[in-house]
């Protein structure tokens, strides 16, 4: 049995003037539902709220207004849900709502209640069908939320593979309109070379573009997850893949995979500043596996408290790492350079010999 997270992008489901396409949702679960029935296990990261709700407000394409993203995803949110229910009901399969937001995800106890309610579900084959909360959320509606939704997702339920789809085959050598360009097939890596293929927004409707699904993909495969993206547009290209068949673009995953927890550091919490580290301080964190101690830290950036996690940076300002830290922004202005025999004198206390200590860190 495998588990899958797939992602289904709003200009397969959805579009502003003709709202949700029922025909298109309706082959897809048919294929999803065949996935099921031999033995598979299925998680749906889901937009089209908004382009929904865009039809019953009578609005062209989307506004540029937040109020107005919002008021319209709240708006189309039932439909969207209703028509998941309905027609995963033909198939005698039952769903589930699971609204996310960035700030649920940050929280480590509503992420660890989160990760229990989707494998809860899944227990009891419910197949949850996850979305961002958009009507409450502000900063999430933005380019490529739902797309990092799913590679979060992904991390969260632990899946063997997610799979994007999206409205053309995969990846191109170029813009996939042109004559000359060929769909990559397999992504062992995804370098600077690569992120350069793909680039610009999305569609009216949509909030991503391949620029978004590429970071997603890297995000996922450093969690050591595959992802595959492929045409959502075109009848059976789940159960193709499902089959063990090549379609669309697939990214190889890391070898090494994240835990749990050290995914959640990366990519689950928000960063609340930054630390500047010497060449010594890098090297014992990127190749000897050691903590961080003050002695390696030459500058800091932004205000932050005890427990923020914080990125690391070497002196070209490149990220590094990102951490816990045992100390404020405040407090590290102090002891930046200092043995750590010397903390305790120029604070007048001493919480660790750490900063950040390696059961807190990711290297990244």
């Amino acid at each position: 049995m495998k588990r899958f997270v797939i992602k289904i992008g709003s200009n397969i489901l959805a579009s502003a003037d003709k709202g949700l396409n029922t025909k298109r949702l309706k082959a897809i679960i048919s294929d999803i539902s065949s996935i099921i029935d031999g033995g598979h296990e299925i998680v749906i990261v889901s937009s089209g709220a908004i382009a929904a709700g865009l039809k019953k407000l009578g609005l062209k394409g989307k506004p540029q207004d937040i109020r107005l993203q919002q008021a319209a995803a709240a708006i189309g949110q039932s439909s969207l849900m209703w028509a998941y229910e309905h027609t995963f009901g033909r198939f005698d399969k039952k769903v589930a709502q699971v609204l996310l937001t960035r700030d649920d995800i940050a929280n480590r106890l509503r992420y660890i209640n989160a990760k229990n309610t989707l494998f809860t579900l899944m227990a009891y084959g419910v197949i949850p069908l996850t979305n961002e909360n958009d009507p409450i959320a502000v900063d999430e509606i933005k380019f490529g939320d739902n797309d990092m939704l799913a590679a979060l997702a992904a991390s969260l339920v632990e899946a063997d593979m997610l799979v994007i789809l999206s409205d053309v085959n995969g990846l191109y050598s170029k813009d996939p309109k042109l004559k000359t360009a060929k769909l990559i097939k397999h992504v062992p890596e995804i370098t600077p070379a690569i992120e350069k293929l793909a680039g610009g927004r999305g569609s009216a409707v949509g909030t991503g573009g391949m620029y978004s699904k590429l970071l997603a993909a890297k995000q996922a495969t450093d969690h050591g997850i595959p992802v595959v993206i492929i045409n959502g547009r075109k009848n059976g290209m789940l159960a193709r893949l499902a089959d063990g068949r090549s379609v669309g673009t697939y990214f190889e995953p890391v070898k090494e995979r994240l835990s749990s927890k050290k995914g959640w550091i990366a990519y689950g919490v928000r960063s609340r500043g930054a630390i500047y580290l010497d060449d010594g301080a890098v090297d014992a964190l990127i190749h000897k596996g050691k903590s961080l101690l003050p002695s390696g830290i030459t500058k800091i950036e932004g205000q932050f408290k005890i427990g923020d996690y914080i990125r690391c940076l070497n002196n070209e300002g490149k990220k590094i790492a990102k951490g816990l830290t045992n100390y404020s922004s405040e407090d590290l202005d102090k002891i930046k350079g200092k043995k750590t025999s010397e903390i305790e004198s120029a604070l007048g206390f001493k919480y660790s010999d750490e900063v950040i200590h390696r059961d807190n860190l990711v290297v990244v």
